[in-house]
């Protein structure tokens, strides 16, 4: 389980190689003697087109066999789109040319769609649920100012589907039923301020998450034909993290996740009629997810196996996995089944191939590829397979990484370097392709993606070692991180920067304000620059998570000291080296004024800063013309204030 604190990353890297120990992998090596590629523009790279699968809560294949709904934005901005399983373009149902809209479920039973979109537009992340009917009008069914709605799950009929929407109130979530002839709606249950999880296919049982501290949270079950009070199902002592997965589709029995056995995350069974439970799933990594087909017939489980997603569909008749051919390398997700499980989509994502659509035969295990997301002009091979690194913390903890390194690095050829940071807290740098690590190392950066301590996936004490040290430890981690690049012989050790979004673009501020010297120069994108105000504007729909946070972070009303001592803003005088901030105007998360004081500090410093402000942006990018622009402003900012061109 992640922890419920985190403020988000737009910048996670995904995929799957064995953990090498530093200082010098193999594999880079190799790729490292190989040609030199050819170079990219940054619109080459982000003319690569992103697909997504509908909502795994929802339908993704039409009632008709005929297409798969996705999410895509071809046209540059998310849309939702109509895949044809026998080839072909998509077929677009939305087109939307200023709000990201994202495509959820088809109706199991005709060609309506349901959908979601930012009802405050430019990222304000007030989603609503819209559904698209067959003639292609759209209307909300979440109407309201403030409110915020989610697709929960379909009936197992196909007569209702699940909303969750704090429209009640803005703090809590609460459960609605949906009419799906008539789109009349009531309320389920009132929510008394927990996570709505999950609902069984029967629509009797809900699960709720509730988080207590960042490292303790508890799973309660609600029997709604039988008064609605929430049970509490993972009663213990001390700090022990449980999480929801799924409901069996026969209502038996929940699936939920603890980390009471040890250090990572295990799958357990909980009988609904009975409350006995019993271990279910475990590895030596964290079980990322547990999900089935309709039926129950097929289980789909992930494993976080050292930054790379290990996916499983097991055929539970046969008690076999399903092997699958046809598949290139790299990692499977986003499983979804047909209505008669003789079918399923998914996606394939890896270090050098965005994530493309793909569909199998069950039966055969054959599979067929129906999108080729990479730009046509970039040469697959001209790009770089990432490997897995460790390296030693100043005190000894040893942090996991992920190390891109541009073809023709050498000794002799050494080449400029940064240290990219996850956001979170609690996120995790991981393998899989990034438009924006491929550009830079194209251009001949080496991107050190780091995982320091308080990063996710790799054990329960490495995922609190930064609790309330943040700006601390974890700091002091990335720091170490760019001196090991220093130490590589194949980089320029007087050409190193330090790069992050969210609470990466947070670590890279502190690091120019508190190691001013240990970099040559920051990226900071949408990063937090004043813990004070911050933690005092979390939106009210955090709810519950807002606890968890200001209990991994510190609550304003009484730790306000501290987070001044760790907030870039107050000690932006300390600020030296150069600086590029790129913000979003409509950032719920990280309001503009952090940007715009950190901005003006620095320049009281006379010391060189960029400032990148979109008026259309929240927090990330939804826009690929703005993808762009941000990364070409990265590439110039880094030739000029690192390279030295």
């Amino acid at each position: 389980m992640r922890k419920l604190a985190c403020l988000v990353s737009a910048l996670a890297l995904t995929a799957a190689v064995p953990a090498l120990i530093a200082p010098v992998p193999a594999l880079a090596q190799t790729a490292a003697s190989a040609e030199a590629p050819r170079t990219y523009t940054a619109a080459q790279f982000f003319e690569t087109t992103s697909y997504g699968m509908a909502s795994p809560s929802g339908a993704a294949f039409s009632p008709d066999g005929s297409s798969i709904l996705i999410s895509s934005d071809r046209t540059g901005v998310f849309n939702a789109w109509a895949l044809p399983l026998n080839g072909g373009d998509p077929v677009p149902l939305t087109a939307s040319t200023d709000v990201a809209t994202f495509a959820e479920s088809y109706f199991p039973n005709d060609g309506r769609v349901l959908l979601t979109a930012d009802s405050g537009g430019g990222g304000s992340e007030l989603t609503h649920v819209y559904v698209r009917e067959e003639d292609g009008s759209v209307r909300d069914l979440t109407p309201g100012e403030n409110v915020k709605a989610d697709l929960l799950g379909w009936s197992a009929d196909g007569a209702a589907f699940w909303i969750t929407s704090n429209a009640r109130d803005p703090q809590v979530f609460d459960l609605y039923a949906y009419d799906a002839a008539t789109y009349d709606s009531r309320l389920v249950y009132e929510n008394p301020g927990m996570f709505i999880s999950a609902i069984s296919r029967d629509g009797r049982w809900l699960a709720m998450d509730k988080p207590i501290t960042s490292a303790n949270a508890d799973v309660y079950v609600v029997d709604l034909q039988s008064g609605g009070e929430p049970v509490l199902i993972t009663e213990h002592e001390g700090n022990v993290a449980h999480g929801t997965y799924d409901f069996t589709p026969d209502g038996a029995a929940l699936i939920y996740a603890t980390n009471a056995h040890g250090e990572f995350n295990q799958a357990w069974r909980h009988d609904l009629s009975t409350g006995e439970k019993t271990p279910y799933l475990a590895a030596d990594w964290d079980v990322m997810y547990v999900a089935f087909s309709p039926s129950g017939r097929y289980r789909v489980s992930a494993v976080n196996a050292d930054a790379s997603t290990e996916l499983t569909l097991l055929d539970t008749a046969t008690g076999q996995p399903v092997a699958l051919t046809g598949v290139p390398d790299g990692d499977i997700g986003q499983v979804r089944f047909n209505a008669d499980e003789s079918a399923i989509a998914f996606t394939v994502a890896s270090d050098t191939s965005p994530s493309d659509v793909f569909v199998a035969d069950l039966a055969t295990g054959q599979a067929r590829r129906l999108t080729t997301a990479l730009n046509p002009a970039i040469a697959e091979s001209d790009l770089v397979e990432a490997v897995i690194v460790r390296y030693r913390a100043s005190d000894g903890v040893e942090i996991p990484a992920v190390l891109y390194r541009p073809r023709g690095a050498s000794s002799d050829n050494p080449v400029p370097a940064l240290v990219l940071v996850h956001g979170g807290p609690g996120g995790q740098t991981r393998r899989g392709y990034s438009a924006m690590v491929q550009h830079l190392v194209n251009h001949g950066y080496a991107v050190l993606g780091a995982n320091n301590r308080g990063s996710s996936g790799y054990g329960k004490t490495f995922f609190h070692m930064d609790d309330r040290a943040h700006g601390e430890a974890d700091l002091q981690d990335i720091v170490d991180g760019g001196q090991w690049l220093r130490e590589q012989d194949w980089v320029a050790d007087d050409q190193v920067a330090v790069m992050g979004g969210s609470y990466g673009g947070y670590i890279t501020a502190a690091a120019l304000a508190f190691h001013p010297e240990a970099f040559e120069a920051g990226v900071n994108i949408f990063g937090v620059t004043n813990w004070v105000r911050t933690l005092e504007s979390i939106p009210p729909w955090w709810g519950a998570q807002r606890d968890a946070l200001f209990d991994e972070m510190g609550d304003p009303a009484t730790d306000a000291e501290r987070h001044r001592r760790i907030s870039p803003l107050f000690h932006a005088a300390n600020i030296v080296r150069p600086m590029l901030v790129v913000q979003g105007a409509n950032d719920p998360r990280v309001l503009q004024v952090e940007s715009d004081e950190l901005v003006a500090a620095i320049r009281a410093n006379d010391v060189p800063v960029e400032y990148v402000l979109f008026p259309d942006e929240g927090h990330g990018f939804l826009r690929r013309e703005n993808r762009i622009t941000a990364q070409e402003a990265y590439l110039a900012f880094l030739n000029e204030h690192v390279r030295g061109e």
